[in-house]
């Protein structure tokens, strides 16, 4: 027998589960600042398997404009040096040694509004996650009204709390994503 409350329940947890991971993402859009989140989750090619950089060494940022990153293992570094060029960031790293050091320049207007875009984009994806678990949830409780585990009264409280909290989580995403817009813009 399904639970109108349970579905709604498992839907809100996994509408904060796609903000969390919306959250992430946004950690990774750079603004000015030098931040280890940046590029902790970059995968790098290691020994033929895709592993995270923060698994291949110690990220730090010892000052605003730059990022060092102490590989454990001396193999790791021309991968780690290749996934960094080959991603979106627009970072060049200095090696030296098993360290890495990486200047972060400062955005070009051209640069922010790139990553406005790219920020618009993470955002959709983030709605469209939470929509699907919407869409998801709202087909479990009509099957449970089909089924005869809910009554009709009970099915339209259901899909008007599910769309509450579906409003909910979109207008989180929104207020994240003006935050990080601003911190973009910000010169």
């Amino acid at each position: 027998m399904a639970d109108p409350d349970e579905i709604l329940l498992t839907a809100d947890e996994k509408m904060d589960s796609s903000i969390e991971s919306f959250r992430r993402e946004l950690n990774g859009i750079r603004t000015g600042r030098a931040h280890p989140s940046l590029i902790e989750t970059l995968p790098v090619d290691y020994y033929g398997a895709t592993t995270p950089l923060k698994q291949l060494g110690t990220i730090n940022a010892p000052e605003a404009r730059m990022l060092t990153i102490q590989v454990w293992d001396r193999g790791a570094v021309q991968a780690i040096q290749k996934a960094i060029q080959a991603s979106d960031l627009g970072l060049n790293p200095a090696i030296d040694g098993q360290t890495m050091r990486l200047p972060i320049p400062p955005l070009t207007e051209q640069r922010r509004k790139d990553l406005v875009k790219m920020l618009h984009n993470k955002s959709e994806e983030a709605r469209v996650a939470i929509r699907n678990v919407r869409r998801h949830s709202h087909e479990e409780l009509r099957k449970a009204e089909k089924d005869g585990d809910v009554s009709q009264d009970d099915l339209k409280r259901s899909e008007e709390e599910l769309q509450k909290i579906t409003d909910r989580h979109i207008a989180l995403v929104d207020v994240e994503a003006k935050k990080k817009e601003a911190d973009l813009l910000e010169v």
